[in-house]
């Protein structure tokens, strides 16, 4: 992987000095978390932890960076020898990839020396919020898809290099069946799929040609592009003849049919799946592409278009209707000389913006019988909880709204998992068509009202007692309250 240690905001470098100036060696807890979910929608999937891992893994300061570094002026000599020696040496834990999760949870916490922390928070933004992104807008667009498959091809129009291949990657976790992104099939082990352009078809004498061709190179993935010139009197007639070829010699029809990229696709694909079933290919897929996103898979569908397969480039990996995930990266403690974890809390006159203090962890509560969730709890990270016991949540802002859960009646997971253990990794990525389907069952675990796109059900993220009555008792000291 690049090196990637200078790929942060100066000031985490001018904090750093100093912290080192300053003698600041303490141990702080930072937590990484999102405020609001992307696109207004109900959930979020996690992404990125692999890339942060590979990231952690290579933090340091080669020669080449300390001399750059040095040329700025605005380094010491001391400091700048410190970093020739720098290594992450704290504790990482993290949401693992696919999980679906919500607002103002922690999904990546970091345990460390304040200087080595603090150095960490811009690269662990940059890639948790692009690829948790792309992550959460695929599984939006599988979503309104049911179970047809998608496909992304978005690389052409993605924000460069990195943006493609990783969001190519976030986009399979997220549940997209394959991506035109070569180089990130090859680095991830993702399947890799494609048709053809109109260009093949206009360099040939005629589109029959062009198809006969292409049918007889990938008999067994014949995906024929017919809007080149008319879909129905000129595209769709010259496949069936294809096909009708391909059969009568015999060749197999394995994976074929049609793909279209402009036009009324709810119209069309109708026209279309009755020419198909009357020739005899009632089995032949009808794949769209064309700027879709999942507002329009949603629409299409309700009109009943026969579209089974699905191509979804610019929207997808751009999510280009919330071009932002807002991850933020925030001081929750610090550890005193006892080694006791001192809560920090920052206070704002947004009330959202308003921290969580302590080294904390988060339980996912299912209902025992339909295995769904039914909250998460954020808590101090030592606390523990019997399932066999009655178990009751409130909102933490408007108190008045609580609810019982009867022991023997729910489960619990606990969502963070140690990734590093003082600095070295003690974690291992799964392959990404595993994140995949576990990620699948993830999202089986929500409700099908937070899935929804408007208005989706809001899956609360509350506080235990005891975090609740620490952050109330911190707020109470700094507004002077008795």
């Amino acid at each position: 992987m690049e090196h990637l240690t200078l790929l942060t905001d100066l000031y985490e470098l001018t904090m750093m000095q100093g912290y080192f100036k300053a003698g600041n060696h303490e141990t702080a807890v930072f937590d990484a978390f999102y405020r609001t979910n992307p696109s207004n929608g109900g959930y979020a999937v996690c992404a990125g932890l692999a890339q942060i891992i590979e990231y952690i893994k290579g933090l340091h300061f080669s020669g080449e960076d300390i001399s750059y570094l040095r040329g700025l002026g605005i380094f010491e000599e001391d400091f700048l020898e410190y970093l020739g020696t720098f290594q992450f040496s704290g504790d990482i834990y993290a949401i693992p990839e696919g999980t679906v999760i919500f607002p103002r949870e922690p999904l990546v916490k970091v345990i460390a020396p304040m200087m080595e922390a603090q150095l960490v928070e811009t690269a662990i933004l940059n890639i948790l919020n692009h690829q948790s992104l792309i992550a959460t807008k695929a599984a939006r667009v599988c979503y309104a898809a049911d179970g047809d498959g998608v496909m992304e091809f978005g690389l052409r129009r993605a924000q460069g290099p990195d943006a493609g291949v990783y969001g190519a990657r976030a986009a399979v976790i997220g549940g997209c069946c394959g991506t035109s992104n070569v180089l990130c099939g090859q680095m991830f082990g993702v399947p890799v799929k494609g048709t053809h352009a109109h260009s093949w078809i206009m360099s040939f004498p005629d589109e029959y040609t062009a198809f006969k061709k292409y049918a007889e190179l990938y008999p067994s993935a014949c995906i024929l592009l017919v809007d080149t010139y008319d879909t129905l009197k000129s595209g769709v007639p010259n496949a069936i003849r294809v096909f009708t070829e391909m059969r009568e010699a015999g060749v197999p029809l394995t994976f074929y049919g049609i793909r279209m990229d402009s036009g009324d696709l709810a119209y069309l694909s109708k026209i279309v799946r009755n020419m198909l079933d009357e020739a005899g290919f009632p089995d032949a897929v009808i794949s769209a592409s064309n700027d879709l996103d999942e507002y329009l898979i949603e629409n299409l569908k309700a009109q009943g278009a026969k579209i089974t397969s699905w191509g979804v480039g610019t929207s997808l990996i751009t999510s280009k209707d919330c071009p932002a995930f807002g991850g933020v990266y925030k001081l929750a403690a610090i550890q005193d000389g006892a080694g006791k974890f001192v809560p920090k809390i920052k206070l704002s006159e947004n009330t959202e913006k308003v921290t969580n203090p302590g080294n904390k962890t988060i339980y996912r509560i299912y209902g025992k019988d339909t295995h769904k969730i039914k909250a998460d709890l954020i808590c101090l990270a030592d606390e523990t909880f019997d399932t066999s016991k009655n178990l009751r949540l409130f909102d933490s802002l408007e108190t008045w709204k609580r609810t019982t859960l009867k022991g023997g009646t729910y489960t619990m997971r606990e969502l963070l998992v140690k990734v590093f253990d003082k600095g070295e990794c003690v974690y291992q990525t799964p392959e990404v068509m595993d994140i995949q389907a576990y990620c699948e069952k993830e999202k089986n675990t929500l409700w099908n009202e937070t899935k929804r796109f408007a208005n989706p059900h809001e899956v609360y993220v509350d506080l235990s007692d005891e975090l609740f009555d620490m952050k109330r008792k911190i707020l109470n000291e700094y507004s002077g309250a008795v």
